[in-house]
Order: C-alpha cells, then sequence, then structure tokens
C-alpha cells in the first residue's frame, strides 16, 4: 500500500469540507448501523432482564443467566461466517447491496423474537427458535459494521475521513441508547410480571419501523465511489479473502487484538444490568438510565476523537483511549461495588469515554491498512473474530462472579485486555494521507 503525498488528494473529494452526498452517506452508515446494532445488543438487554424467566424457568437463576447469556454469545459464533460470506460479497459486489441485505435479516430475526412463546407456552421449542434467530443475527451483523464503515471512510474527502469515519461508530451508540430507552420505558410503564408477559416483546417488534426507515435512507445514497473505480480498473480480487490472508493478514491480527479492548470493556455494560440488579440489588431503572446518559456522552466524544485524529494521527488518538481503558479496567468493579450511585455512574461513563476515544478513529486507521479489493473481507473478519471473542466475557464473568476471584479478577482481566490493546497498536506502523485507491496486484 503506498502513501499519498502531503499534496495529494483523495480521488473521491478534493475538498476539505463534507459536501451534501458524503453528509447523507455519514447519516446512512450512523442510521443503519444504529438499527443494526440495537437489534444485535437489545438481544443483549433482554438477556439480562427477561430471558431467564421467559425462556430458561426450570433451572435456578444463576444457571439461567449462564444460559441466556451464552445464547447471546451464540451469536458471535455465526458471525465470522458472515463476515466471510457478506466480505466476499461485498468486495465483488459492492458495500451499499450488502448493507441492505444485512439490514432486512437483522430486521426479520429481531422480529421473530419478539413473537417466540414462553417456555411455558410451548416447552423447549422456544428457546431453540431463539437460538436460531441470534444465530441469523450473528451472520447478518458480520458483514454491517464493515459495510457501514467502508461506505463512509470511501467517501470521505481526504482531510475529514477520519470525521467521517466516525459516524458509523456513534451508530453503536445511538443503537444502544434507544434499545435500553425502550426497555427503560417498558420497566416503568408496566409492572414486572407484565414486562415478563409481554413488555420486554416491544423493544424487538419496534425493529420493523425501524428498519424501514434505515433501508429507505440507504436505498438512496451512492455505491462506494472508490469500489467503483477498482471495478473500472478490473482490479477485482477473484476470491478476495485468500488474497487477504495471502497478503494482507497481519492487519486482521492487529485488528482482532486492539478491539479486544472495547468488545471486552464493553460488553461488561450488557453484564452490569444483570450483577447490578440481582447481585448489588440496585434498580433496574438506574442502571438504564445511567447506561443510556452514558452513551449519550460517547456520541460527541467519538465524532470529536475521529475529526482530531485527522490533525493529530489516528495512532495517537487511538492510544489514548486505550491508556483510559486500562485505568479504568483495574478500578470499575471496585467502583460499582460501592453500590453509590454516583460511583457506579462515574464508572460506566468513564468507560465509554475511554471507548469513545478509541472508537472515533479506529476504524478508519485500519480501512487504511488494506487494499480496495480486500478491505471489506479484512474489517468484516477482524471485527467479527475479535467480537466473538469479546462477547463471552458477559457469561465468562457470571461464572466468575461466583468463584473466589469476584470482582477483583474481573478487575485485572479488564486491564490486561487494555493493556494487551495498547502494546499492539503502539507497536503498529501508521502512514498518513493513505490513498485508498491504491491496490496491490494479487
Amino acid at each position: 500500500m503506498t502513501v499519498a503525498s502531503p499534496g495529494l488528494q483523495d480521488p473521491v473529494s478534493p475538498a476539505d469540507r463534507l459536501s451534501r452526498e458524503q453528509l447523507r452517506v455519514g447519516i446512512a452508515s450512523f442510521f443503519g448501523n444504529a438499527v443494526e446494532q440495537y437489534d444485535f445488543f437489545g438481544y443483549g438487554t433482554g438477556a439480562a432482564l427477561a430471558f431467564p424467566s421467559v425462556f430458561y424457568p426450570n433451572v435456578s437463576p444463576t444457571l439461567a443467566t449462564f444460559l441466556a447469556f451464552a445464547t447471546f454469545a451464540v451469536g458471535y459464533f455465526f458471525r465470522p461466517l458472515g463476515s466471510v460470506v457478506f466480505g466476499h460479497l461485498g468486495d465483488r459486489l459492492g458495500r451499499k447491496r450488502m448493507l441492505i441485505v444485512t439490514l432486512l435479516m437483522m430486521g426479520i430475526g429481531s422480529t421473530i423474537i419478539g413473537l417466540i412463546p414462553s417456555y411455558a407456552a410451548i416447552g423447549v421449542a422456544a428457546p431453540l427458535i431463539l437460538l436460531a434467530m441470534r444465530a441469523i443475527q450473528g451472520f447478518a451483523i458480520g458483514g454491517e459494521g464493515a459495510g457501514a464503515v467502508l461506505m463512509a471512510v470511501e467517501h470521505a474527502p481526504l482531510r475529514l475521513r477520519g470525521l467521517l469515519g466516525a459516524f458509523p461508530q456513534i451508530g453503536v451508540s445511538g443503537g444502544v441508547v434507544v434499545a435500553n430507552l425502550i426497555f427503560l420505558l417498558m420497566s416503568v410503564l408496566v409492572t414486572h410480571d407484565q414486562f415478563l408477559a409481554w413488555g420486554w416483546r416491544v423493544p424487538f417488534l419496534f425493529s420493523i419501523v425501524l428498519v424501514a426507515i434505515g433501508t429507505y435512507i440507504r436505498l438512496r445514497i451512492a455505491e462506494s465511489p472508490v469500489f467503483e473505480t477498482m471495478v473500472q480498473r478490473r482490479d477485482m480480487a477473484t476470491v478476495p479473502i485468500a488474497t487477504l490472508f495471502r497478503n494482507r493478514w497481519k492487519p486482521v491480527v492487529q485488528l482482532i487484538v486492539a478491539l479486544f479492548y472495547p468488545n471486552t470493556q464493553g460488553y461488561i455494560f450488557i453484564f452490569m444490568l444483570a450483577y447490578g440488579t440481582r447481585v448489588l440489588h440496585l434498580p433496574q431503572p438506574m442502571l438504564l438510565a445511567f447506561s443510556i446518559a452514558a452513551n449519550l456522552c460517547e456520541v460527541p466524544l467519538t465524532l470529536y476523537s475521529g475529526f482530531i485524529s485527522d490533525r493529530f494521527g489516528r495512532k495517537r488518538v487511538v492510544l489514548i483511549g486505550l491508556a483510559i481503558g486500562a485505568v479504568i479496567g483495574g478500578a470499575f468493579f471496585p467502583l460499582v461495588d460501592t453500590r453509590e450511585p454516583a460511583l457506579v455512574f462515574l464508572a460506566m461513563l468513564v468507560m465509554r469515554l475511554g471507548i469513545a476515544t478509541m472508537y472515533g478513529p479506529i476504524y478508519t486507521m485500519f480501512s487504511e491498512q488494506f487494499d480496495t479489493n480486500v478491505r471489506f473481507s479484512g474489517i468484516a473478519i477482524g471485527n467479527a473474530i475479535s467480537g466473538l471473542i469479546g462477547a463471552q466475557i458477559p457469561a465468562v464473568a457470571a461464572l466468575i462472579m461466583t468463584g473466589s476471584g469476584g470482582t477483583r479478577s474481573m478487575s485485572i482481566f479488564l486491564f490486561c485486555a487494555s493493556a494487551l490493546a495498547f502494546i499492539n497498536v503502539a507497536l503498529m506502523r501508521v502512514e498518513k494521507r493513505v490513498d485508498l485507491s491504491n491496490l496491490e496486484a494479487e
């Protein structure tokens, strides 16, 4: 991969400002990613608050929680498969088509989850259907993140690539906020019995509306101009995954390790809903409200970190976020275990701000590590494998909390995850002014 000279302008747009079309692409990447994350992580909220009682009522509460989070993790086992399939198709057929397909698949899976009868009604068929729909969600999300990022990054002007590349990342926070907000409203507006009977279904069925809006927005944007340039040059890889692991396998490994920090600490947020209510006996609405507030604060910092990465370098900004993560990783559970609402919120807020600082430029930085003919596959596969590893954290945390190590062991684990990611990024060679249209020959 070559690096552009300081005077080289991105072939997509020579201007150092976002055009109307580029802004539309950013909004589409944000909203579509928000919808998919709403569906995907909304499942995690349901697993924490309702699924143990609805789908696993015949086992102990601890085992029911473990099984609920285990099914949450199932989606991540199908995510790598989806990343391979959609990565191949995205590098061969285009980014836009894959984004529409993944969005529709996710919406169908979530809608069916909202309609599944309880275990009391149909027995073991209920958790089996839940498992199948989670697999569909996982398959779909395997192509979503990479596609959304690449649509934004490959449309962006050279000196605002980090800013536009951060738009899909605020979709993660946006999806989590909307999912938790609807769960919060349902937990406040209905009784606990009503919530378990039907209230938890409302967020999943609301996905129909969000998917319809997201599909409409994505149909109105243009295909990536960088991808179209590649097609015109006839430089597409015949088998992108083979080309990827022959020429650019190292950035895939680096991406997996780098994302281990936000995945690990991010999924602790999901675990917190179960741990905070069942172990610390904190009010469920309070924890949901804290999660919403922390994720809302994450949005502007994510955009700002992407913006300043265009001026001070992506690597430097990412390392700052990882350093914050290492500190809060060691202090998170000691603060939460005080049961003091202010300290609990402080722990959740600082964790999300550390993730935001890293999230803004991280995918743009790695997009610049891959050639166009394997870029979708590289980002999708690295993201999926790292997500698969991180998704085990809620279930593992549930087991650790029942052992002798308790929260101390989790604090050490979180610190080590952040430190490992920091060392990984620190050792990377990250160039500036990368020309995304450059391609290596197969």
